[in-house]
């Protein structure tokens, strides 16, 4: 009679509640009647993912391609992380949880805002099963005043220039966006202060799951239409 370890049947079933939550949440139709297209979730999760980035929504061009940060925001993302679109794109490394899954669609001037149905639905679900998170990247105003509310978040400005307050495993970004060129411009100290400590510590989290031995289970990024 064959035993197998305990560790390994529990990571296993682990694995499995992770890849039929991904099917769960890539099927959700809540904001079917909200939305000015069919849903299509996009997102990124694995079991031994050490990188969990909380964006706004996906856009126009994600929505089109099912690929989380295909864009001229994702280039700059990964540019400022220091890490290539392999690295990135590897669900057993870098997990990616948006505050709304869907494509909004446009508004006035740029995506309207992200629906409010998806955190409460899903994030804590996906959260309880990717337990080897060290560092989460809050990417936008969207995301810090969900994660940062109990920490006083009133503006990304201000929530970025006290960023060292929030310990270690949370970092506050602008968003990437080629929109956000003025608030470069405005704010150096972000490239100068917070763009090095940010590459330091996705090379910290990155390197815990090579120490640690973990391996690279991978949820495809990608959804169906």
């Amino acid at each position: 009679m064959t035993t197998i370890p305990i560790a390994v049947n529990a990571q296993a079933m682990s694995d499995t509640a992770l890849e039929r939550l991904l099917e769960e949440v890539r099927a959700c139709r809540a904001c079917a009647d909200h939305l000015p297209h069919e849903p299509r979730p996009v997102l990124q999760a694995g079991a031994d993912a050490r990188i969990l980035i909380v964006g706004q929504a996906p856009g126009a061009k994600v929505h089109t391609s099912g690929i989380p940060w295909s864009d001229a925001s994702g280039r700059r993302l990964r540019e400022w992380m220091g890490i290539d679109e392999a690295v990135f794109y590897d669900a057993g490394q870098v997990a990616i949880m948006p505050m709304g899954f869907c494509f909004p669609g446009r508004g006035a001037s740029g995506d309207r805002p992200p629906q409010k149905a998806c955190a409460p639905l899903w994030h804590e679900r996906l959260l309880a099963l990717m337990p080897q998170i060290r560092l989460t990247l809050l990417v936008g105003g969207y995301a810090q005043q969900h994660f940062l509310e109990r920490h006083g978040h009133t503006s990304v400005t201000d929530t970025l220039r006290n960023w060292q307050g929030l310990g270690p495993d949370m970092l506050p970004l602008p968003h990437p966006s080629p929109r956000n060129v003025a608030w470069f411009k405005a704010n150096p100290w972000f490239e100068g202060e917070v763009l090095p400590a940010l590459r330091e510590r996705v090379r910290a989290a990155l390197a815990q799951g090579t120490e640690t031995g973990g391996s690279s289970r991978s949820y495809s990024r990608r959804t169906t239409a």
